[in-house]
C-alpha cells in the first residue's frame, strides 16, 4: 500500500465514531449493511453517519452498492488487508514479536476434522439460534458440539419455535435460553466457529472470542416479531427453520480436513451470501 493512502486510511480511522462504524461493518463482512441499521446499532444521527461513511469510502475502506431502493455499505476487504499488511510488514518490518499475535500459520493450518465447537448467537436466544443449535447437533453426525446464546436472552424459549423443533424430530428437553457470558468466562470452551444469526447480534459490542474462531453472519429476520394469525406466525417460524436447515446442511458437508482457515472462512461467507441471494430471489 502506498504511504499517502495508508496515512489517509489511518487518519480516517482515528475518529472514534468512524472506527466504530468500520468495526461494525467488519463483523458483517463480506455482507453490506444499510445506513439505518448502522445508525440504530451505534446510536448515531443519520446525517453524522453519512459524513462518516463518505470519509470511509474516500479512504477506500468501504464500498457501497444499491439493491432496489436501499444502499448497502460493506468493508473493502482487499484494501483492509493491504492496510494491515502495510502496518505489520512495512511499518513493523515484519518483526516476529509483533506478528506473533497475528499467527501467520493460520493461513496454512487445516482444520481438524473432528469435534468442532460451534456457537450461534442472536439477541433473544429463543428461536433462530435455538433452531441452529438443534439442527447442527442433529445434522452434524457427532462431528460438532453445538451451543447457542443471546446478548439479551429471555427467560424461556419461544413456544412456536419449540413446536417446530419437536415436529421435525429434535429433542428439546435440555434446551434453554442462555446469555453469552456463559461462554466467555475463564475456562470456557474455545469455540472453533461463532455465527450470528440475527442482525442485532452482529451489531452488538462483543469481546473477542478466545482462540480466534472462524466467524460468520447468517442473519435472518426475527420470527418472534411476525404478526397475523397463529397460522401465519407459525409459517414464518417454519420458513426460518427451513432457511437455517439449508445453511447448516451446506456447512456440515464442507470438506473440513482439506480446507485451511482462509479457504474455510471463504466457504462460510459464501454459504451466507448464497443463502441471502436465494431468499431474496
Amino acid at each position: 500500500m502506498e504511504k499517502n493512502h495508508a496515512a489517509l486510511a489511518f487518519a480516517t480511522l482515528g475518529h472514534p465514531d468512524r472506527l466504530a462504524v468500520f468495526r461494525l461493518l467488519m463483523r458483517f463482512a463480506p455482507h453490506g449493511v444499510r445506513p439505518t441499521e448502522i445508525a440504530a446499532a451505534l446510536v448515531l444521527k443519520q446525517n453524522t453517519l453519512s459524513h462518516h461513511l463518505a470519509d470511509l469510502a474516500e479512504a477506500g475502506l468501504v464500498g457501497v452498492t444499491r439493491q432496489g431502493r436501499s444502499l448497502y455499505y460493506a468493508v473493502d476487504l482487499a484494501n483492509a488487508e493491504h492496510l494491515l499488511g502495510y502496518l505489520a510488514l512495512d511499518v513493523g518490518r515484519g518483526r516476529p514479536d509483533l506478528l506473533a499475535a497475528m499467527d501467520q500459520n493460520q493461513r496454512d493450518r487445516t482444520m481438524k476434522d473432528t469435534d468442532f465447537d460451534v456457537l450461534f448467537i442472536c439477541s433473544g436466544n429463543s428461536a433462530r439460534s435455538i433452531f441452529a443449535e438443534a439442527l447442527l447437533r442433529d445434522l452434524g453426525q457427532g462431528k460438532f458440539q453445538a451451543f447457542s446464546a443471546g446478548t439479551r436472552p429471555g427467560s424461556a424459549l419461544n413456544p412456536i419455535a419449540l413446536e417446530i423443533l419437536q415436529r421435525n424430530g429434535h429433542d428439546t428437553a435440555n434446551m434453554r435460553s442462555k446469555h453469552i457470558s456463559e461462554f466467555q468466562a475463564p475456562g470456557s470452551i474455545k469455540m472453533d466457529f461463532v455465527f450470528t444469526v440475527c442482525d442485532t447480534a452482529a451489531g452488538e459490542e462483543c469481546p473477542p472470542w478466545p482462540g480466534q474462531p472462524i466467524t460468520g453472519h447468517w442473519g435472518l429476520p426475527d420470527p418472534v416479531k411476525a404478526t397475523g394469525t397463529d397460522a401465519e406466525k407459525a409459517l414464518v417460524f417454519a420458513q426460518t427453520y427451513a432457511a437455517l436447515r439449508r445453511r447448516i446442511s451446506a456447512f456440515v458437508a464442507l470438506p473440513f480436513d482439506s480446507l485451511n482457515r482462509l479457504s474455510l472462512q471463504a466457504h462460510v461467507d459464501a454459504i451466507g451470501t448464497d443463502a441471502q441471494t436465494a431468499e431474496k430471489g
